[in-house]
């Protein structure tokens, strides 16, 4: 019997799906540069040690194993919705979308920022070069999610392949003992370390993101598995390495946050050094928005099936079966928030995210609770107990940070005002639509 076009389903294999992890992550220590001067030696080794283990460990692990309980699209929201309901679902859902957009902002401006090294009278041509990278990158997600998962692949090498050169330059040019610093905070104000979380959680979020698209790869509970431990292990070792170098270069921190790691290689390596940092940037912030935008556009047609947004967002492209519309409306809504500063859109980006995850968190101990004996190929080995204590240590690092934010009137305090007063706009969302459909809350599964 002969094949149809229909049956034919590319999906994602698992070197393809720790390539696009690993871009959605992180995509290399740019945009890392802020933290030595908010924390400076020591402080900024110390927050990139502890940060992975009480913000992303208990991230990882909850992810995997709602993953493994339930991996279909739409991820995190539908963990939400079989959890606590509909309402919570577009809290979910919603927040997600929002935080997403921020993050995406972020990307094309880092773009030009690097680019700049390269081409320095770049910098007036800023929003016309965003706005390509927005829509190229927009065509390509539409077309399918293997070229993604296939470009993800060639931008991460091209991302790694500077920062490996840089790592063996870096540490001959130093000649001397290596020194890690005195991992202290001492002396730092309240207002830079929060500045420092945000900088180092901003680096390590995005793990519950890469499940959006579970159905669309192949074995997903295995490849999810292997390729998380990738990405995390290169994740974390490309950040502690890249940090010590900066630490131990002798370069003025300010100039590090403003000129980037660019800098940092012509300092090491001379000219030729930066211009490969500076297209590892290029690359690195190419592929973060592609991966990105691959996990948040899946989220609206869920949604939209659901019924809690319009269901056009639902349409499925007639060729290349992507969730088109939801693709072109994120892009759209990203182009017109290019003109924010990196501070600002970072502060609302962790807050908005801080917020969902949080969800996720309640979300694993109630499925234990309601559904104790349903198969987990990957199951945390805790008690309901275990998970609560678990789930408090990110939700402690999120409430330090954004108390920081609060606790100035700087740049800081707006931005995070902003955010909150968005996440309150959930609220305002599901009364909108109860209005319109009242059946949705009589019927919140």
């Amino acid at each position: 019997m002969r094949t149809t076009p229909a049956t034919v389903v590319k999906r994602l294999r698992p070197l393809q799906l720790a390539a696009i992890i690993f871009l959605t992550v992180s995509g290399g220590p740019y945009g890392l540069e802020p933290l030595l001067f908010y924390v400076g030696k020591g402080g900024a080794l110390l927050l990139l040690m502890i940060v992975p283990l009480l913000w992303d460990m208990p991230t990882i692990f909850t992810v995997l194993e709602l993953n493994s309980m339930m991996p279909v699209n739409g991820g995190y929201y539908q963990w939400v919705k079989r959890a606590m309901g509909k309402r919570w679902a577009l809290y979910e859902g919603w927040w997600t979308w929002l935080y997403t957009f921020v993050d995406l902002a972020i990307y094309p401006v880092l773009f030009v920022v690097y680019a700049s090294f390269l081409f320095p009278g770049i910098l007036p041509y800023k929003v016309p070069i965003c706005l390509a990278i927005i829509w190229i990158s927009a065509a390509f997600n539409i077309i399918g999610i293997v070229p993604v998962g296939k470009i993800s692949m060639v931008l991460t090498a091209i991302v790694l392949i500077p920062f490996l050169i840089f790592f063996v330059i870096g540490f001959s040019y130093h000649t001397g003992p290596i020194s890690l610093g005195n991992f202290s905070l001492k002396g730092i104000g309240f207002t830079s370390i929060g500045m420092g979380l945000y900088t180092v959680m901003w680096n390590f979020m995005g793990w519950d993101n890469t499940t959006t698209y579970a159905e669309e790869v192949d074995k997903p509970i295995r490849s999810y598995l292997i390729s998380v431990l990738i990405a995390f292990a290169i994740v974390f070792t490309i950040y502690f390495v890249t940090i010590v170098i900066a630490q131990n270069s002798g370069i003025d921190f300010g100039d590090l946050m403003n000129n980037g790691f660019p800098a940092l290689g012509a300092l090491l390596g001379g000219h030729w050094l930066g211009v490969l940092l500076s297209i590892g940037g290029m690359a690195s912030t190419l592929g973060l928005f592609s991966a990105v935008l691959l996990s948040v556009s899946r989220v609206p047609k869920v949604m939209a099936d659901d019924q809690l947004l319009s269901p056009k967002l639902s349409a499925l492209h007639p060729k290349f079966n992507t969730p088109y519309v939801s693709i072109i409306i994120c892009a759209v809504v990203v182009s017109a928030m290019i003109l924010w500063s990196f501070t600002d859109l970072l502060i609302i980006d962790v807050t908005l995210y801080g917020a969902a995850l949080s969800l996720e968190f309640i979300s694993l101990i109630i499925l234990r609770i309601k559904a104790p004996d349903e198969h987990r190929p990957f199951k945390i080995p805790l008690n309901i107990v275990g998970l609560c204590l678990m789930t408090l240590l990110p939700l402690c690092v999120y409430c330090v940070a954004l108390a920081a934010a609060f606790s100035t009137s700087g740049t800081s305090l707006k931005p995070a005002i902003f955010a909150v007063i968005t996440l309150l706009s959930a609220e305002l969302v599901w009364r909108v639509i109860v209005w319109k459909n009242p059946a949705i809350a009589k019927d919140p599964l």
